[in-house]
């Protein structure tokens, strides 16, 4: 009975996964990167090199959280072992021209995060202990004054964010130690479940701190990896690159076609870059940016997409399609097709720098992933006992994924997402005339060569917002 029960669980959720990701979302959020990307007149272009200065600018010394410090958390939970995994899957199933859908939808998914970490700005509050915290759920709340859609979003978040991501990237890591070194998962699982309570119960500032630690490391070790394979094979280059596009409008024999390459790329570069779907706004708001105005932060944030997918998904793409391993792939496929083609391409060590790679990717989303459902925890109770429990689920959640396969939960997980970032676009589709206003106002102070201020008066838009940084500096002058 019960066994008959949870096979029709699996049998639905399945189901909307297949309907959410095979096609509701996959139209809203290019639609929305589109339509943002017009609206902003191809701003992700225009001033790509601004927003990669705000990005080293951002290391700069400031009260709270710095910029650089939330780009990095925000990197830390895209980047993970779906930039290997999941460009390996891409490429099985639509072939190579799967990588140039991914880097066109990660192209207009810039817009679509600038807007939404630009909102997450504006709408920021400080909590008690002197702490900023926004996202999805508060400008929901404040923006369009409506809590229940919030309450809906933060919930959807937790459950895949807070809970069974965390297990996945557990289950994730006690895999690759254990298939690499022969380590005991229950052991390794505690290790973890240890390593990531001395981060989490720190808060975000220490999350914040962790992660500009972790991030450049990982990136900067997992890319110096992908350049000797490219210099290695560097004749092979233009013929790989020709590969790329012929294959994505099925001029070339591929796997998946021209629609299969086109369906694969696209659902697996929203799946990595995560643009549109309200989980990197979480932590924008955390941030104190540099220059101090929200659409600073919209340009951080934009950047981390093109990092993610333009720079570290390529990088994968690049080992796996330069190392000649798909003319002969066996029954490889995810992370072990690209195990396999670095293992070709360098030696057997290359089997342990994986394993590296995925502890870093994975350890690394588990804190970030924490601090964006802690972000939502506190916007439904403010009770620091709530958080305290929520921490302890959240750790044996880490702990229940390293010894166990928990395929059910992880769909369900993915359900959560999906719904989640519907109720996130069509909050910022309703708050974009607030977001375009605010990024405007940046724009005009930038070609009057001022350094952006942000003066709320100046925005009938938000008028009514009673609460953050922004508000509170309208009311004073109002007084």
């Amino acid at each position: 009975m019960f066994e008959s029960f949870v096979s029709t669980i699996e049998l639905v959720i399945n189901k909307l996964n297949g309907l959410l990701w095979g096609s509701v979302l996959m139209y809203v959020l290019v639609a929305a990167g589109v339509f943002f990307t017009l609206r902003l007149a191809f701003i992700q272009f225009r001033l790509f090199g601004h927003g990669a200065k705000l990005v080293i600018q951002g290391r700069e010394k400031v009260d709270g959280i710095s910029s650089f410090q939330v780009f990095c958390t925000s990197m830390a939970a895209r980047v993970g072992t779906g930039n290997m995994a999941g460009v390996a899957v891409a490429i099985t199933v639509g072939g190579a021209g799967a990588i140039f859908w991914m880097w066109l939808i990660a192209l207009l998914g810039m817009a679509t995060a600038f807007v939404e970490s630009t909102l997450a700005q504006v709408y920021k509050v400080k909590d008690s202990e002197g702490q900023y915290r926004g996202g999805p759920a508060y400008y929901m709340e404040q923006g369009l004054g409506k809590r229940w859609m919030g309450v809906i979003f933060s919930i959807l978040l937790i459950i895949a964010f807070g809970f069974a991501f965390n297990a996945a990237q557990a289950n994730t890591m006690t895999d690759a130690l254990n298939n690499a070194f022969g380590f005991d998962k229950t052991i390794v699982g505690l290790v973890i479940m240890l390593a990531s309570a001395y981060i989490i119960c720190g808060g975000l500032k220490k999350v914040a701190r962790a992660s500009e630690l972790i991030v450049p490391v990982m990136a900067v070790a997992y890319l110096a990896i992908a350049m000797v394979v490219l210099v290695i094979n560097i004749d092979q280059v233009p013929a790989a690159l020709s590969l790329i596009v012929k294959s994505a409008f099925g001029w070339e024999e591929a796997a998946g076609g021209a629609m299969g390459a086109m369906m694969a790329g696209i659902a697996r570069g929203l799946f990595s870059n995560e643009a549109g779907m309200g989980s990197a706004a979480n932590i924008a708001a955390s941030a104190t940016p540099n220059p101090n105005h929200p659409a600073s932060q919209g340009f951080v944030q934009m950047i981390g997409v093109f990092v993610d997918t333009l720079v570290i998904c390529s990088a994968s793409a690049a080992i796996i399609l330069l190392s000649g391993v798909l003319d002969n792939p066996g029954e490889q496929g995810g992370i072990g097709l690209l195990q396999l083609a670095l293992t070709n391409e360098l030696g057997g060590w290359a089997a342990y720098f994986i394993a590296f790679a995925i502890i870093l990717f994975c350890f690394s989303s588990i804190i970030a992933n924490y601090s964006y459902a802690e972000s939502n925890i506190m916007f439904l109770t403010k009770s620091k006992k709530v958080l305290f429990i929520f921490r302890g689920l959240v750790l044996a959640m880490v702990m229940a994924g390293s010894v166990a396969s928990l395929q059910l939960v992880w769909n369900f997980a993915d359900v959560s997402m999906g719904l989640m970032a519907l109720v996130n676009i069509a909050a910022i589709t309703m708050l974009s005339k607030v977001a375009f206003a605010v990024i405007k106002d940046y724009e005009k102070q930038m070609k009057q060569g001022k350094t952006p201020t942000f003066d709320p008066k100046q925005f009938p838009e938000i008028e009514g917002v009673e609460q953050g940084e922004w508000s509170t500096a309208k009311m004073a002058d109002k007084a």
